[in-house]
């Protein structure tokens, strides 16, 4: 881990592996690691978020993936964020204060979406309940409201929220409201928060307006194509830029179209890396043969600008 070190670039959202019979698979973290690491470029991992099916995980095995990943990622990852979040105060809380005991570099909480909070004071004040339990933590709010149903516009959340949690750090903001982020980099460039960009097929547009990195779950197996494009739009080659972001919203838009979830991004993990990543967890099922046969014939056909 890298202590003090802002949250940029690319962050793999990870996926859960699991057994046949859908136990967790902690066994294969350490290859997972190494993966992302020496054939992705991708230093930095999300945790227990959407794609790791964090919220159909009991507290006892997002507790051991988060070690197991704080374990395996040792001396090889820049920073380790956790998702804590809940329906359950409690239960978010306790997943908070073992975050910060394990030693995470980050932690982050999606609103809670069965009774949800229905204005920015609600809201803040169950963040605030979290992030206090880990005091010495860096906390980011994720913003997804395409699963939640909370639409609160997260630039009037960040009105004023230090003072209510000083521990916050920024955002990972998966919706496609890019106004709304446009608006959050805008009204706080002296706080130094990390925007992070969840909609992985329009990352570019969310570059341009300022976005420090992204989240996503295309980095487990696209990480290094996109992080080229990351260095295109440093340098600044836009045109190049675009190729890439156009390569993977063709893949993406293909997959789409079969039906794209958990469970097929789960089926390319395993096929892209070699790596098992096992079933989804129900209500959630597995990947269609012809899925796989498609999205991999699709994904071996795009050449890409880098390709010799």
């Amino acid at each position: 881990m890298t202590p003090g070190k802002k949250l940029q670039g690319l962050v793999a959202a990870t996926i859960t592996p699991m057994t046949p019979d859908g136990q967790i698979n902690l066994s294969v973290i350490c290859k997972y690691v190494d993966y992302l690491v020496s054939e992705q470029n991708v230093k930095n991992v999300f945790v227990n978020g959407t794609t790791g099916e964090g919220l159909s995980l009991n507290i006892q095995e997002r507790k051991q993936l988060a070690e197991e990943w704080m374990r395996q990622g040792k001396d090889k990852l820049d920073h380790v964020i956790i998702h804590v979040g809940a329906l359950s105060l409690p239960e978010s809380q306790e997943l908070a204060r073992h975050a910060a005991a394990i030693g995470a570099s980050g932690i982050a909480a999606i609103a809670p979406f069965f009774f949800k909070p229905t204005n920015k004071d609600e809201l803040t004040a169950f963040l605030q309940k979290v992030a206090s339990e880990a005091p010495a933590v860096p906390f980011y709010y994720y913003h997804i409201p395409p699963l939640t149903g909370v639409k609160i516009r997260v630039e009037e959340l960040l009105d004023g929220i230090k003072e209510r949690i000083p521990t916050f750090q920024g955002v990972k903001f998966s919706d496609t409201d890019l106004l709304d982020l446009a608006q959050c980099i805008n009204k706080n460039e002296r706080e130094q928060f990390s925007f992070l960009y969840g909609v992985d097929e329009q990352l570019l547009s969310a570059l341009a307006i300022g976005a420090s990195g992204a989240v996503g779950s295309t980095y487990n197996y696209l990480g290094r194509k996109t992080n080229l494009m990351l260095q295109a739009f440093a340098k600044p080659d836009l045109a190049l830029a675009r190729k890439y972001q156009f390569l993977t919203g063709e893949f993406l838009n293909f997959v789409i179209k079969l039906g794209f979830g958990v469970a097929q991004t789960k089926a390319v993990m395993t096929f892209v890396s070699g790596i098992p990543m096992g079933p989804p967890r129900l209500p959630l099922v597995d990947a269609s043969e012809e899925f796989i046969v498609k999205a991999k014939a699709k994904l071996d056909s795009i050449v890409w600008p880098d390709d010799n």
